[in-house]
């Protein structure tokens, strides 16, 4: 029996050395914002309908209409680096510089939390594009809601900061959301610098404020 146990423990040894044991995560790294929140991502609404105007499609009455918009809309849905939440007052369509800007964010914010040795998490979409219909529902319902929002041209989208989707619940370590919106923002200021996107924190909504640029 001895001799048994010596051998597996040879053979997990042997494994090891050849890189077929699972690697042990490292120690977490410190998470930390140099910043402000609100000063750097405090892109006005003038920018982001400036950007919406130039890339995006015209703003559509209805969503059947978004089907025929004047561009060719991308359909997102959750992957495996962002969660769509349920849309109550947007439809889950964008151009492909948003499109491909959202997959971006997600696909850094998890290299970040890997090169942090942190537990990995999703990014969580709440609002896509709006429809006309859609921004005057929202209109009714809050009255400094802008009518002319730049999420009915297809190009803007929010991410929440308060909520983020764990990828593996059997993970011990947890991330808390105050830690991961640190993670969240630095992405986005790295996107924002290389002039990818205008971005707005929004306090009262929880969410960053998203429009891809040329």
């Amino acid at each position: 029996m001895g001799k048994l146990v010596k051998c597996i423990c040879f053979l997990c040894v042997l494994l090891t050395a050849f890189g077929s044991c699972k690697e042990k995560r490292g120690e977490l790294k410190p998470i930390r914002y140099i910043g402000s929140y609100n000063r750097d991502f405090n892109d006005l609404n003038d920018k982001h309908l400036e950007a919406a105007k130039q890339i995006g499609i015209k703003p559509v009455s209805s969503r059947e209409e978004a089907e025929r918009a004047t561009r060719k809309m991308k359909e997102i849905g959750t992957n495996d680096y962002y969660e769509v939440e349920k849309l109550t007052h947007s439809i889950p369509f964008l151009v492909p510089e948003a499109e491909q800007l959202l997959e971006d964010i997600g696909r850094n914010f998890q290299d970040s939390l890997y090169n942090l040795n942190a537990s990995l998490y999703k990014i969580k979409v709440t609002s896509v594009t709006r429809t006309v219909e859609d921004v005057s529902k929202l209109r009714k319902r809050n009255i400094n809601s802008s009518a002319n929002s730049a999420h009915q041209y297809g190009t803007t989208f929010d991410v929440s900061w308060v909520r983020y989707t764990k990828i593996d619940e059997k993970d011990p370590l947890d991330i808390d959301k105050d830690q991961l919106k640190m993670v969240l923002a630095s992405v986005l200021r790295d996107l924002q610098h290389a002039d990818r996107c205008y971005i707005k924190h929004e306090r009262k909504q929880g969410c960053f404020h998203i429009t891809a640029r040329e």
